[in-house]
This record gives structure tokens, sequence and C-alpha cells, in this order.
């Protein structure tokens, strides 16, 4: 049975660098999804919080976003900043285990993609137009246009867009 109060969370980067996305290959020897492409991210962890001191007598802020910024770096190497809500989704696994995803957008200060090889495999800067070509995940492409819809200062809601 499903503990209905336990989700692992996740957040991805829709990292934005002279007008296109970081996308990256999971690595084959992922257990989920391998071999397919996504955005950057990972999974917030309770050390990501509970070994620094609180922002106020009983809460830790920001903790999602030092999260992603430290997934970022471990993951593809790169510094990212101005971190914004996109959307989030939820899923229970084939394992039955229940994730929360919060999609972000970012924007690319500095470093050059180095890859993590046991969580990817290869990476690529595209345009909307080329993510189309990609393997992505299921709903990542909606996100991508969700993320360019945001650049553009139009605000939207995750859809089917392909």
């Amino acid at each position: 049975m499903l503990d209905t109060f336990l989700h692992e969370v996740a957040i991805t980067a829709i990292i934005v660098k002279d007008g296109k996305y970081l996308i990256t290959r999971r690595s084959k020897s992922k257990r989920r999804f391998p071999g397919m492409w996504v955005v950057p991210g990972g999974r917030l962890e309770t050390s990501d919080y509970v070994e620094l001191p609180k922002d106020t007598e009983h809460y830790w802020y920001n903790v999602l976003e030092k999260t992603l910024k430290r997934e970022i770096v471990e993951e593809v190497g790169l510094e990212i900043e101005n971190i914004e809500y996109i959307t989030s989704l939820a899923r229970v696994h084939e394992d039955g285990a229940p994730s929360l995803v919060i999609s972000c957008i970012a924007d690319y200060v500095s470093g050059g993609v180095i890859l993590q090889e046991e969580e990817t495999d290869k990476a690529e800067w595209v345009t909307l137009s080329e993510a189309k070509e990609y393997d992505l995940i299921e709903g990542i492409y909606d996100e991508l246009v969700m993320a360019e819809n945001h650049i553009k200062g139009i605000k939207s809601e995750w859809s089917k867009n392909i």
C-alpha cells in the first residue's frame, strides 16, 4: 500500500543559453527511462537542508532552488541563476514509488558541459524545433514549449503539443 504522504521530490531545469535549451540523454544503465532525452535535474535529499542553518526559527528557505543548483553542477557542470517555476507533474513508477517533479526554467551563467557519466552520456543545446528530433521523455517537449512561452512573457499551463 502506498504511503499517501511520502513522495520522491525531484526538480529539473530547462536551462536557457543563447536561445537554446540543454537536453541530456540518460545513461543506458539507468533504471528509469534509460537512453531517453530529458532536461537535467535531480532529487531533493534531506541533506540539502538539514545540515544547513535554518533561515528562521523553524524553516529552511529556497531548498528546491539550492537543490537544483547543486544537481546541475553535479550532473552537467554548469552554474545557473534566475530559477523560475514552469510546471509540475506526478507519477507512480513501475516499482510503486510515487514522484513529484517540479520543472523550472533557469538562465545559464557559466561553465562548459561536463557529464556525470553514471547519470547522462550525451548533451545537446537545441532550439525548440530541433528538440522534436530527439527521443524525449513524454511531456518534456511540452515543457520546452512552456519555457519558450515564458521567455516571450506568455503564461501557459501544460498541455500536449506534439
